[in-house]
């Protein structure tokens, strides 16, 4: 479900009233752990945590007017969405997230190559989340960015 909102307040007060905590939980522990040189914003109609043009000034190779997407956080139809490009281009990341995972949740993780899926809104890692937005600095991002995306 994309969202037409301007901001991440506006984002999270158009939502149903059983997502707006866990959307507001997320958020709070995405932006208390992630590293400097990220940004909080909207991108893609869902919140998005993107390294800015005042830092990055070639932008996203797809669109170079939009900021680089590091992640995003979205209410859909069916679950709440964490994207992590983290974890799409460095494999330490995604394996330490597989293994971390069941630790911190009773039910079968759900994931793409960047997404990972809540469908129950009870079940959700916050502390593992946290602990995964801050597992990579803007840097480093960058030099993943360039060396694994960007020469695509």
């Amino acid at each position: 479900m994309t969202s037409k909102a301007t901001s991440p307040e506006q984002y999270i007060n158009e939502l149903p009233e059983d997502r707006k905590e866990v959307i507001s939980k997320l958020r709070d522990v995405i932006n208390k752990n992630l590293p400097q040189g990220f940004i909080e914003g909207m991108g893609y109609g869902m919140l998005g945590y993107v390294i800015p043009h005042s830092i990055y000034p070639d932008g996203y190779h797809c669109s170079p007017e939009l900021p680089l997407p590091f992640m995003n956080l979205a209410s859909q139809k069916n679950f709440v969405a964490v994207y992590h490009m983290g974890m799409y281009t460095k494999k330490e990341i995604l394996d330490w997230f597989t293994f971390e995972y069941p630790k911190h949740c009773k039910y079968k993780m759900d994931m793409g190559k960047s997404c990972i899926r809540f469908k129950k809104m009870d079940d959700i890692p916050y502390e593992l989340i946290g602990k995964l937005a801050a597992k990579m600095s803007s840097e480093e991002w960058i030099e993943v960015y360039e060396q694994n995306i960007k020469k695509k």
